[in-house]
């Protein structure tokens, strides 16, 4: 069985985060920093500790239903002794009482393990300007997207991706057609030549990235790429300090489809451009052959936002590397209606004038 994980410090025992800033571990009751490779060996040793095994028999009622608690954890804070309960994607989260993060330990173990991480580079503060950038200038917005009390609900989270690299060998035929027009004295004519036009070629994917959790839309979290794979590092739990994470519920199986996908859009569109000259273009029949495919598992960093309005949900989200925010907003039609009578009076009294000054 899993237990939790805390990186205390060693000065003042406090629980020591991970500081996207600095990009080292840091205390932030002490102000004491350390580097995370001082942080390898003792994760080793980490690994080498049992778990707790205190058994307890449970009082006279009602057991719970297997439905109720399947896939549910509950572990017991280190700092407070305060319950915290956890899904079986949970990997790193806060206590609910004393706010320590913790690392859940055993749910990155064997074939769960990520081979890389992008810490954090942007902080909460960042992610709130983000939000109110987004916000900023749309006066059709309701009130509620505008009271900052909100922005308080903005979550660090590690998301988990898998990474495809793959070569594809491409082939596609075209139907093309050129049309041209001339007359003489009595008629006016029209000319169409039809071609049939071949493309043939490799392109090299490199870490095409799906998500791997059902938890966050993939269209959401494909809207906030791109990520900069140069600032990956090897995975070290100490990164998950301070933030939430998840493990991945979606196998490299299973994501296989959405690469495809992924693929196959950005082969079409790369020798789509190199067909021109043509007044029609319509693809006929596409082939690729996929080589070398390998995939890796990875933690990317996203600030999230959720929040609800008239019953309907609303996911912000924010790239924590590069600070690229996407989100959809609600329209408030009481705002939407006023403005629109006021453009009707406006454009009513133009087309007034125009007319009293045409009289």
């Amino acid at each position: 069985m899993a237990g939790l994980q805390e990186y205390k410090c060693p000065a003042c025992g406090g629980a020591i985060v991970f500081d996207s800033n600095t990009q080292k571990m840091k205390c932030p009751y002490c102000d004491t920093e350390f580097e995370i490779k001082t942080l390898k060996a003792f994760d080793e040793e980490l690994k080498k500790e049992l778990p707790d095994n205190m058994s307890w028999k449970t009082s006279p009622g009602e057991e719970w239903a297997e439905e109720e608690i399947e896939g549910m954890t509950v572990y017991g804070c280190k700092s407070c002794g305060g319950e915290i309960v956890v899904d079986e994607t949970t990997a790193a989260t806060a206590c609910p009482f004393c706010d320590n993060p913790v690392v859940i330990m055993g749910r990155f173990k064997g074939t769960l393990r990520p081979n890389y991480i992008i810490p954090f580079k942007l902080d909460k503060k960042t992610a709130k300007e983000g939000l109110y950038n987004h916000l900023r200038g749309k006066k059709l917005l309701p009130k509620v997207f505008k009271d900052k009390n909100h922005i308080d609900k903005i979550k660090g989270i590690y998301v988990p991706f898998w990474l495809f690299d793959a070569e594809a060998n491409a082939n596609i035929r075209y139907k093309a057609s050129k049309v041209s027009y001339y007359s003489d004295s009595k008629y006016n004519y029209t000319k169409t030549r039809y071609y049939s036009i071949l493309r043939s070629g490799t392109v090299k994917f490199e870490k095409i990235p799906v998500d791997g959790s059902t938890k966050i839309d993939d269209d959401l979290m494909e809207s906030i790429e791109p990520y900069d794979f140069k600032e990956a590092v090897d995975f070290q739990t100490a990164y998950l300090a301070g933030y939430l994470a998840d493990k991945y519920n979606v196998d490299e199986k299973k994501s296989i489809n959405r690469a495809n996908e992924r693929i196959r859009k950005s082969v079409k569109e790369e020798f789509r451009w190199t067909v021109k000259g043509y007044s029609t273009v319509v693809e006929q029949n596409i082939n690729i052959q996929l080589k070398n495919g390998e995939a890796k598992y990875a933690l990317y960093p996203v600030w999230l936002l959720n929040t609800t309005w008239n019953g309907n949900k609303y996911i912000f989200a924010m790239n924590g590397q590069t600070g690229k925010f996407v989100g959809d907003l609600p329209l408030d039609r009481g705002a939407y209606w006023k403005y629109f009578s006021i453009f009707n009076v406006i454009g009513a009294a133009i087309i007034f004038g125009l007319v009293k000054l045409i009289i």
